[in-house]
């Protein structure tokens, strides 16, 4: 029996644009418009691109206690966030696996998560079930999602409003767009400037149109979002991450604050936290860490792969990859043993059964455009 996929508000925009439809976690998604992935990408990267995220889950955490709440799921500082500002976070297991990876942003009076849409259905049981009793969670199933990307997107949205924009990266507020009140955050997962935009379901589609209508923004699909984060070098929960992939193999350190280690006023007190402060407390005991690679040869390497080293003995796979228009060759995200991740470490993938020489680069394989 076939799966019955969900639409987001802009379904039929979507279609009117000429975009081909997939399935994608339970909903109707457009992977690319008549300009083509690798236009699109491109387009994204020099001008500014727009992209329908409405599958994404969005939950409020409501309460004095949402953000000391909150801390007992994740390995970050939720605490100290400052209002106006957001935060890159991860929901994690006893066995400090990621369940999620998730942004927080604090509204002031409360905190607006934004979840993966495959994952959005059980992290919302999770923070009920977990911290409900602390905090009102409010899944707010009446808002879409849009992101605004690339170097032209700070003047595309100026152009449809008189609101003050967010000024850095990973800042944000309240705006009115095209005369509709919304909620802006300078983020996005393409390595480029720009901007999520949260707004009514009711309203997604006026707001989209006035933001197409804008110079030089195009319509992008799944196909390029997802070209343009494996070049930023930004992982994919359900490939680059999952619930037995640790924060530490994951190369993402950065994520958790010195204040949530060990020595820190509040270490711990999260789930897997033994395991995943022991791995940041002796690097040598990770076996494994996320690296990226850049292949030889023009052929995309992709999910799956085999990693093996001179002898032909494996030491990892391959959990992302395809061809980087922007840089105009193959880029590779994979898992590897940790003896093999160093920067300049040959190794073979085993493409079709041939070895394909390929080497650990450090990320991202584009330069970011953030501004910070």
């Amino acid at each position: 029996m076939s799966e019955v996929l969900s639409k987001t508000p802009l379904f039929d925009l979507h279609v009117s644009l000429g975009a081909r439809m997939v399935p994608f976690a339970g909903y109707e998604m457009p992977v690319q418009y008549p300009l083509g992935v690798m236009k699109e990408h491109l387009h994204t990267r020099s001008h500014a691109g727009l992209f329908d995220v409405s599958h994404m889950g969005q939950v409020e955490l409501h309460g004095a206690d949402a953000a000391a709440a909150l801390e007992t799921l994740v390995p970050v500082d939720v605490i100290d966030l400052p209002a106006g500002k957001q935060r890159y976070a991860l929901f994690t297991n006893d066995a400090g696996g990621i369940l999620d990876d998730l942004m927080m942003f604090n509204c002031g009076d409360y905190l607006h998560l934004v979840v993966n849409a495959g994952c959005k259905a059980q992290d919302f049981a999770h923070l009920q079930s977990k911290i409900g009793h602390r905090c009102t969670v409010k899944v707010r199933d009446d808002l879409a999602l849009l992101a605004l990307q690339g170097p032209g997107a700070e003047a595309a949205l100026r152009a449809v409003s008189t609101s003050n924009v967010p000024q850095t990266f990973m800042t944000g507020g309240r705006m009115v767009i095209a005369g509709i009140d919304c909620l802006v955050t300078r983020s996005g997962y393409t390595g480029e400037d720009g901007f999520e935009i949260s707004v009514a379901a009711t309203q997604c589609e006026t707001l989209a149109k006035a933001l197409l209508a804008a110079p030089n923004v195009q319509p992008i699909g799944l196909g390029a979002r997802d070209s343009l984060r494996l070049e930023a070098g930004l992982c994919l929960y359900g490939h680059d991450l999952d619930t037995t992939i640790t924060p530490v193999e994951a190369s993402l350190n950065w994520a958790m604050q010195k204040i949530r280690r060990t020595g820190g006023a509040r270490a711990g007190g999260f789930p897997g936290a033994a395991v995943i402060l022991a791995q940041l407390d002796n690097p040598t005991s990770v076996k494994r860490k996320r690296v990226g690679l850049k292949p030889e040869g023009r052929a995309p390497i992709r999910e799956g792969v085999e990693l093996v080293d001179s002898a032909g003995a494996k030491i990892g796979t391959v959990t992302s990859g395809g061809f980087g228009p922007t840089v105009n060759g193959p880029v590779i995200m994979a898992y590897v043993d940790a003896a093999h991740s160093a920067v300049g470490t040959k190794m073979n993938a085993m493409l079709r059964g041939t070895p394909t020489p390929v080497t650990v680069v450090t990320m991202p394989f584009a330069p970011h455009g953030y501004k910070r």
